[in-house]
């Protein structure tokens, strides 16, 4: 799987953190609108969805069938010159704090591919997870966050990956990397094997 730090195209076009190949040439990918429903090996169930077009969308409405506070991780996997790898965890914010985050780093969070982003209510003991590869995990009220899906168009398939494919780590989403870190007081963890690319 290829990976690279890629610019934003000559011709202008935005810059997408996940890339396929089509007539031998890196082109951005967009997942279509689908969801599934698997077992895990604790025989509980999870969601998957995906996030078409690096959507945050996606991820918000999921997280909203959620009950708050929230508490965000922002897994940074492959920072370029931000600061140093690692989970970097919130303090308990609300519905409104959450929806203002998505919102304020919404272009960084649809255009570059350094990091995982998962929401947890404690009150549900549930989790969203959104990874570098736009698909989007759920783990808890499964039968609200397929309603939420289906709101958004979503219908029942398979998530799959393109293969092969390539993550973007974009020169111009730096500085808004550094802005999302200032953004609140996170707490600092090393990444777990899992988080490593």
């Amino acid at each position: 799987m290829p990976m690279r730090d890629a610019a934003p195209k000559a011709d202008g076009g935005a810059p997408y953190k996940l890339g396929h190949l089509v007539d031998d040439a890196w082109r951005p990918y967009s997942h279509p609108p689908v969801f599934d429903i698997h077992r895990t090996a604790n025989g509980q169930s999870r969601l998957m969805a995906t996030a078409p077009g690096s959507d945050p969308l996606v991820f918000l409405k999921l997280a909203e069938c959620l009950t708050p506070p929230f508490i965000l991780l922002y897994i940074l996997h492959t920072p370029r010159s931000e600061t140093e790898p690692g989970r970097y965890q919130s303090e308990e914010i609300s519905g409104a704090e959450l929806r203002a985050f998505v919102e304020t780093f919404a272009t960084f969070l649809s255009s570059d591919a350094r990091f995982d982003l998962w929401v947890y209510s404690p009150e549900d003991r549930a989790t969203i997870v959104w990874d570098r590869h736009d698909l989007v995990y759920g783990y808890g009220p499964v039968e609200a966050l397929e309603n939420g899906l289906r709101g958004l168009g979503f219908s029942r398939g398979e998530p799959q990956l393109p293969v092969p494919h390539e993550h973007h780590y974009h020169p111009g989403c730096d500085e808004a990397a550094r802005s999302l870190l200032a953004s609140r007081d996170w707490s600092w963890s090393p990444l777990m094997p899992e988080d490593e690319q």
